[in-house]
Order: structure tokens, then C-alpha cells, then sequence
């Protein structure tokens, strides 16, 4: 006959005596957490918490899972009118549910994401929107995966812009397709030596854009620098004195199309008669930049929109924002 437990075991008893984190444990035996959990594990955990008599304090799982009014929305940096205008998206909606934003930047600097989602679960948020492109690092991942599976097991949700993983429900914006239209757009007006100015090789945006658009027209060249203008300037400058030969450039975000139109100017280039130029978000302020920039459009406010309703109701998978070609005045035909 097997030793009866003298003492009212604990979860994290359980979890030890099936070999599964905590988190696991509670997600089997109270329901908890919107990840599944493999059979096998699901039944090593039953098992143990029958021997050891688990018997689960449904008064104090309740408290537990108290949460407040306040959604944490998880950015870059909100000085980009591309995470501006989707934090004011957010914003809007969660004045029909009376619920409070709070934004966090992490100026793309991994650990920070880590550290704020931390403080959210601590200040028990009702919900975690992660709006920053993922990181593409597997040890990052699973870190990630870890702090929001406890956030989760307090009763918290969590939803992305963008793919954060499995368990995660999402709003997708169409970074693949999107980018497949600027290149269309312009090997359609006879461009074939095409630059790339892109963003940081770490962010999974960077890397949904770029294969997009080769899917279509392979770069002649690619440059990275920082989603800035600065960075977008500094890129420019490298891909047009290397190859003078390029008769257009694909930037990976507006505001670093705006550093390339000043360092084409700076470069004698004019644009689009030497140098056609695309960006991507159409955020406010690129139909006003000289000339008027040609960008791949998403609805910025609507995915701000659409991912705090996707927060505030119940799991329900992950949508796509389509992308769409807005064609102004800095593209032309290629000479």
C-alpha cells in the first residue's frame, strides 16, 4: 500500500512529482491558461495529484485570478506613428469596454518585453496585448512563453500583433503579401536592380516583409540599419554609392522610406526620374513627405482596434488585416 501524504499537498508538489513546470500543473488540474497540454503530461499530472491527494482551494484560485481594469499594450516605441497610430486604435475601442491602456516600450531591447509582462502580471492586467514584432531568438521564445504562461494561469489574456507562437491569439498583419505588392509594383514598371532597406535582422517583420518581396523580385542588394529615419537615411546612403546601378528601393517601413528620399537628394538622385522608392504602413504623414510616398497600406487604427476586442473577448484564433498598394508619386517607370 502506497504512503499516504501526513500534510494537504501542494501544486507545486504535484508538478514536482510529474516532472512538469507549475504552470503545467495548474493548466491540468484548474483549467487554466489558454495552451494545451500534451496527454501524456495531462496524465502524469492526474496521476500524481491522485496519489498525492491534491485537492485544489478554489477560494484562493479565485483570488488569484483577480485582475483589474488596465490592458498593457507592449510596443517598440510609441514615438513610431506605427505603433502611435495602433496604440490610438486601442485606445479608442477600450473606452467602449471602460478599461484603461497602459503602453510600455521596449525600444527592442528583448529583456525589457520580458521584464514588462513581469510587471503586468504582477499588477494583475486583464489583459496583455504584445504589439512589438516578436523577437526571433529561441531562448527569447521560450522565456516569453514561460512569463506568459503564468500571466495566464492567473486568469490574464494574452494577445499579439503578429505571431508570437502557439497559444497566442493574434491579429496578423499581411507583412508577407504586402511586401509581395511592392514588388509586383514595381517589376511591373520595369524594375529589375532593386535595393532593400531593412530593419533589424532580429524582428520577425523584418523577416515576413523581405521574403515577401523576393517571393517576387530577388534584391540586388539589402542594407539594415534601425526602423528610423536615420537608419533608413544611413542604409540608403550604403546601397546607392555601392550600386549606383539601382533604379529603385523597397524600404521596410515608411519612416525609413523618408530617410531614403533625403539620401537621394543628398545623392543628386532625384526622385522618382534616377530612383523609385516604396515604403510599407502608409503611416500618417506619407502622402505629405516630398514626393507624396507610394507604400503598402495597413489599417493601423483597425489593428489597434481589432486586437483590444480580441483581449477583451474569448479565444477565438488569430485573424488577418489584408495589406493593400496605395500608388503615389514616388514611384515611376524604370529608365
Amino acid at each position: 500500500m502506497r504512503d499516504k501524504p501526513s500534510t494537504q499537498a501542494t501544486l507545486q508538489q504535484v508538478a514536482d512529482a510529474a516532472g512538469v513546470s507549475l504552470a503545467t500543473a495548474s493548466r491540468v488540474l484548474h483549467g487554466s491558461g489558454g495552451r494545451t497540454v500534451r496527454e501524456e503530461l495531462r496524465a502524469r499530472v492526474l496521476a500524481e495529484a491522485n496519489r498525492l491527494r491534491y485537492v485544489s482551494h478554489a477560494p484562493a484560485q479565485a483570488l488569484a485570478r483577480a485582475t483589474t481594469s488596465i490592458v498593457g499594450l507592449i510596443v517598440h516605441d510609441i514615438a513610431d506613428p506605427y505603433f502611435a497610430a495602433i496604440a490610438a486604435g486601442a485606445m479608442r475601442a477600450a473606452r467602449d469596454h471602460d478599461l484603461m491602456v497602459m503602453v510600455a516600450c521596449t525600444f527592442r531591447e528583448p529583456q525589457l518585453e520580458l521584464e514588462y509582462v513581469a510587471r503586468l502580471r504582477a499588477q494583475r492586467a486583464r489583459a496583455i496585448i504584445l504589439a512589438a514584432s516578436a523577437f526571433t531568438g529561441t531562448r527569447f521564445l521560450a522565456d516569453l512563453a514561460d512569463h506568459l504562461d503564468g500571466y495566464a494561469d492567473q486568469g490574464g489574456r494574452v494577445v499579439a500583433i503578429g505571431d508570437h507562437g502557439p497559444g497566442v491569439d493574434a491579429v496578423l498583419p499581411s507583412n508577407y503579401a504586402g511586401a509581395a505588392m511592392a514588388a509586383e509594383h514595381l517589376a511591373s514598371l520595369g524594375h529589375t536592380q532593386v535595393g532593400v532597406v531593412s530593419g533589424p535582422v532580429t524582428l520577425a517583420t523584418v523577416a515576413d516583409r523581405l521574403a515577401g518581396f523576393e517571393s517576387v523580385l530577388p534584391a540586388t542588394a539589402i542594407a539594415a540599419g534601425d526602423f528610423s529615419r536615420d537608419g533608413g537615411y544611413a542604409a540608403a546612403r550604403e546601397l546607392l554609392t555601392a550600386h549606383p546601378a539601382l533604379t529603385a528601393v523597397f524600404a521596410l517601413d515608411d519612416v525609413m522610406a523618408y530617410g531614403v528620399l533625403a539620401a537621394a537628394r543628398d545623392l543628386g538622385r532625384s526622385v522618382p526620374g534616377d530612383l523609385s522608392v516604396v515604403g510599407f504602413d502608409d503611416v500618417p504623414g506619407a502622402a505629405d513627405v516630398g514626393p507624396p510616398l507610394t507604400t503598402i497600406r495597413l489599417d493601423l487604427a483597425e489593428l489597434g482596434s481589432r486586437v483590444l476586442g480580441l483581449a477583451v473577448g474569448p479565444p477565438d484564433g488569430s485573424v488577418t488585416v489584408p495589406a493593400s498598394l496605395v500608388v503615389r508619386s514616388s514611384t515611376a517607370p524604370a529608365r
